[in-house]
């Protein structure tokens, strides 16, 4: 059996997330979504919760009739040299990583790991950071997720809260290098 091990924020999960899901199923058996810095949430950065993430990413896999996948939160460990035991404690088995993080690449890389290099999908319009932009600014953000993210979204009232966390959280910009969102 393959299983993948696919790590991010997503913050929110969007339509690249959604896609690279689609990419590692074609060559894999089963997909681990690892929700990243979990313990984080209604910051600027971080809006929503891990439980919140979570409800995202099952919502939108089973829309599109994806049944085999996994979905861990992984709280960060903020010590590098341990991160990857944390990872590997928390997630079923796995044979290959999947992430758009050079430092997630680096660890896992270091630990003997198999790590996969999948091309983004439309990573220029595609990203979590885009997304909280547009949300905040008043943008078109529904276009960059899937449609049961986005009503999701509004469930839980997350465009006030963006808005709202923005205004005593780090200002857009300062995490241009992130591409783990």
């Amino acid at each position: 059996m393959t299983r993948v091990l696919f790590i991010g924020r997503f913050q929110p999960f969007h339509k690249g997330h959604l896609a690279m899901v689609h990419r590692i199923l074609e060559d894999s058996e089963e997909v681990i979504i690892g929700i990243g810095s979990a313990q984080y949430s209604h910051t600027g950065e971080n809006p929503f919760t891990a439980g919140e993430r979570f409800e995202m990413i099952k919502r939108s896999l089973d829309a599109e009739g994806i049944r085999d996948y996994h979905i861990v939160p992984i709280p960060d460990t903020h010590v590098h040299s341990v991160w990857v035991s944390h990872v590997k404690s928390l997630v079923p088995t796995f044979d290959a990583v999947v992430t758009n993080s050079d430092l997630v690449v680096r660890l896992f890389r270091e630990h003997g790991l198999k790590v996969l290099s999948l091309p983004l999908v439309g990573r220029e319009k595609y990203s979590g950071t885009e997304v909280r932009r547009r949300m905040q600014k008043g943008g078109d953000w529904k276009s960059l997720v899937p449609p049961v993210v986005a009503s999701f979204i509004e469930e839980i009232d997350g465009i006030e809260r963006i808005r709202e966390t923005y205004k005593y959280s780090t200002p857009y910009g300062t995490r241009e290098n992130n591409h783990d969102d």
